[in-house]
């Protein structure tokens, strides 16, 4: 009896401390997995990297970036074809529309993705994985220093699904659509 109330107390310590990750919703192993083998599609496909499409950028908002560039499309990753949107975030001295324009690699900050998986992957979120790297493809993290892939932030008061269902739902809804 006395070993099992240690392994029941090692257990809720562990968890509360954030070394069982079992059940979280995003940075496994497998989310990183992933994300890894999407940013080399994105590459292939020429969506980031440095030479990425050029897509006219816009003035942009927070979390974001001063200055955004956003492109779409139908990319395979790991067998399975989706619809995958990146958000090239910019930002720091002499960022601007007509800067990053001219010179995108030098103002980019970092990345975020939306790539829609399998239908029951998140069936609550409609599907949707997410994904922040650095400008090099490195998965960015969160102060706890977790992985940020997968369903980032899914039942947070912030972060990816927490802003985007801020929108009432419609986002993800009208991402879907096409």
């Amino acid at each position: 009896m006395k070993h099992l109330f240690k392994a029941v107390m090692l257990a809720i310590a562990l968890s509360i401390t954030g070394f069982v990750h079992a059940d979280k919703p995003f940075g496994s192993a497998s989310d990183v997995n992933f994300a890894m083998s999407l940013w080399k599609s994105m590459q292939d496909n020429k969506l980031v990297g440095a030479d990425a499409i050029n897509v006219f950028p816009f003035n942009g908002n927070q979390p974001h970036g001063a200055v955004q560039q956003v492109t779409d499309s139908v990319i395979e990753v790991k067998n399975r074809l989706g619809r995958v949107i990146v958000k090239r975030n910019h930002g720091g001295d002499g960022a601007n529309v007509k800067s990053v324009y001219a010179n995108p690699n030098k103002y980019i900050k970092a990345v975020t993705v939306m790539f829609k998986r399998e239908q029951g992957y998140d069936s609550e979120n409609l599907d949707w994985f997410w994904a922040k790297y650095s400008p090099n493809g490195t998965l960015d993290k969160n102060p706890k220093g977790i992985k940020l892939a997968g369903r980032v932030a899914k039942g947070a008061a912030a972060g990816c699904l927490a802003c985007h269902k801020a929108l009432g739902g419609k986002d993800l809804e009208t991402l879907t659509e096409r």
